[in-house]
């Protein structure tokens, strides 16, 4: 079964499923898959095909999405999701650097975490208004904060510093494997 939705123009449409991507990617570190996608859905209708084909197989809704991507589109979302591990191939350095300087996992984390959210402020430049403002919406009631979680707030889900080094450097396996990527984490 099929559902019509708005066609988005092609400009609008990279730069979504850029966002797409990466908020896919850090929704692990965000909270559990199916916490994510309100805001994915969010994105998904802004992007989507005129028409979706919802007999994907994914339960993923991103990896529906690159399904329905042009070999060209598809080829782009590759390269924006080897910047991103590119991203958290540097945060891992940063946190082997502080590590061999005798910082504490609490300093790391934080650092970690702030590193992720200057990303997301970065990346969300180049959305719509419309697309962040959700985003910024769903952050805000769930966190207090339009660019996600805070440390703190992590610490709290994830129950040590460590743990929450481990989850800032984490991508979507299923994303990673739907773009011929080696899953991370």
């Amino acid at each position: 079964m099929s559902r019509s939705v708005p066609a988005p123009t092609a400009p609008g449409r990279s730069v979504a499923l850029f966002l797409l991507a990466l908020f896919t990617a850090v929704s692990g570190f965000l909270g559990a898959p199916g916490q994510a996608h309100a805001a994915q859905a969010t994105i998904l209708a802004a992007t989507a095909p005129a028409v979706v084909d919802e007999s994907c197989t994914s339960s993923d809704p991103a990896v529906c999405m690159i399904r329905e991507m042009t070999p060209e589109q598809r080829a782009q979302a590759r390269e924006t999701r080897i910047r991103y591990h590119r991203l958290l191939d540097d945060m891992e350095r940063v946190a082997d650097e502080m590590h061999a300087a005798g910082r504490s996992d609490e300093e790391i984390a934080r650092k970690l975490v702030d590193m992720r959210n200057e990303a997301k402020d970065i990346t969300r430049a180049g959305m719509s208004p419309e697309a962040v403002q959700a985003l910024e919406a769903r952050n805000m009631k769930k966190y207090g904060n339009p660019l996600g979680p805070t440390a703190e707030q992590q610490y709290v889900k994830y129950g040590s510093w460590r743990a929450v080094i481990a989850a800032a450097t984490r991508s979507s396996a299923a994303v990673d494997r739907e773009l011929g990527l080696e899953p991370r984490g």
